[in-house]
């Protein structure tokens, strides 16, 4: 017997967000040899709209609600929705690294449907005024805290991610994770005044590659040179994640959102996922998942209605968020610092092919870190799109990759006492090998930290000497 939880995304206010979703698992478990029983399932009422609420406080409050179950085999599945991710992500986190504190209860299965695993580029707009005006609308706070942790970048989520990135793999003590994301908007939701909830490679709240934990975390650092203006790439690579796009879902709503209308490809996925039972099944339904994503992409052109005019054409290329922190040896924070990717050799910024980049975000509270939302095929290069419609029609012609692909960091302060020297990439390295299709990649990009002589003197002069103008002196070593 299966005990199913249910937890919902950010600002959901009532149980009615699940849908029918609930009652299909439970009608068609049977069908796949998994006992589920309604008095089994259990729907999550949490409060993410008050600002003064956390999300380690929605972990002790997860954790308390998990307790009064009772469960039987102290074990159970859960499955998510947006933010929910996270929520549960950080109750995982919490329970391993503080077992005297946190229950004892064992999850076997999170399915996460549509999670905000990396943030999404709406919570900016959520805190944004017209967030706070739909919130004040709706008798609700806009959940201030909970966004904080939501917005792209965040200190929080940037914590947990490089946690999981850096971790041991989940399926070797059979804890399997799950992540099913739509792979484009609802065009019938867009909001004219915010570009993201129609934006090609998200679901229209979050983005493909945000929801995927198949991530990379990259340091580009000084290495064992004692040249102050190369770094080196460093890469370490996330435990491998079953990932499965759900063809034509969106994050929401009645007509074709992943949970709320439950197409049966969502149902079918999750039974899928629920009758995974060892390390090695798990491997079997990511390789099945990796085939029919292929299989999804290849098949990348969507033609939208717009009423009496021609149909726009939107081409789903895969593609890729590349999140920059940029700190110094010490941990300090690189603000007003210049970020640029380059192509080709010599190095140059200018020979990025064009329309690679889609769109950049600064996080809010940490000024040094930057969200690029990158286009992974046309950086790849692709041969000609045609028209489906007619094979003599060209979409877009043949683009060609540019690599290898570096970054250049130019500092707000190059001189003085204590500053920083232009830097960039090894020539040598490809920046190209840490980014993946539909995949996240958190980039430390670390400057060395240039201290000269003139900080600290001892002198054996006697005579009174006035300092307040030093000499700056060589660099120290």
């Amino acid at each position: 017997m299966t005990t199913l939880v249910f937890v919902h995304g950010w600002s959901v206010t009532h149980t009615s967000t699940y849908g029918a979703l609930p009652q299909r698992l439970q009608q068609q478990a049977a069908a796949h040899g998994i006992a589920l029983d309604i008095a089994d399932i259990w729907l999550s009422e949490y409060v993410s709209f008050d600002d003064a609420v956390t999300m380690p406080d929605l972990v002790r409050a997860f954790d308390h609600a998990l307790r009064d179950l009772h469960l039987v085999s102290a074990s159970f599945a859960c499955i998510t929705h947006s933010a929910g991710g996270p929520v549960v992500r950080e109750w995982l986190r919490a329970q391993r690294e503080r077992p005297g504190v946190h229950s004892t209860i064992r999850l076997t299965h999170l399915m996460m449907l549509a999670p905000a695993n990396f943030g999404s580029a709406l919570a900016q707009l959520g805190k944004g005024v017209l967030g706070r005006l739909k919130a004040w609308w709706d008798g609700i706070e806009p959940g201030q805290r909970v966004l904080d942790w939501l917005e792209l970048g965040s200190a929080e989520s940037w914590s947990l991610n490089l946690d999981h990135i850096h971790g041991e793999d989940p399926a070797g003590y059979e804890q399997f994770l799950f992540v099913l994301t739509g792979d484009r908007p609802d065009r019938g939701l867009y909001d004219h005044a915010n570009s993201y909830t129609g934006e090609d490679g998200s679901d229209g709240v979050v983005r493909i590659a945000a929801a995927n934990l198949n991530a990379h975390h990259a340091v580009l650092a000084r290495g064992t040179s004692a040249a102050y203006d190369t770094l080196s790439l460093h890469l370490t690579k996330a435990p491998r994640t079953a990932f499965k796009l759900i063809a034509g879902a969106s994050h929401s709503g009645t007509a074709q959102g992943i949970m709320a209308a439950a197409p049966h490809v969502t149902v079918d996925t999750l039974l899928r996922c629920l009758r995974v039972t060892d390390a090695g099944r798990y491997a079997q339904l990511c390789d099945a998942f990796e085939q029919e994503n292929a299989e999804r992409d290849a098949d990348k052109i969507e033609r939208e209605k717009v009423g009496p005019f021609p149909a726009r054409v939107h081409i789903h290329d895969p593609r890729s968020l590349l999140i920059v922190r940029l700190t110094d040896e010490s941990g300090e924070a690189l603000i007003g610092s210049r970020f640029l990717l380059t192509a080709g050799a010599p190095a140059n910024p200018d020979w990025m092919p064009q329309g690679f980049m889609l769109d950049r975000q600064a996080n809010r509270r940490s000024a040094n870190v930057i969200s690029l939302f990158l286009n992974h095929t046309l950086l790849a290069g692709d041969q000609r799109v045609a028209d489906p419609a007619s094979s003599r029609r060209t979409l877009r012609p043949a683009t060609d990759a540019h690599r290898p692909y570096g970054a250049m960091l130019q500092p707000a302060d190059l001189s003085e006492l204590v500053h920083h020297a232009l830097a960039r990439s090894a020539a040598s390295q490809d920046l190209f090998d840490a980014i993946g299709p539909h995949q996240t990649t958190l980039l430390d990009v670390v400057l060395p930290r240039l201290v000269h002589e003139g900080v600290f003197r001892l002198t054996q002069k006697r005579a009174p000497e006035d300092f307040s103008n030093p000499v700056i002196g060589a660099v120290i070593p």
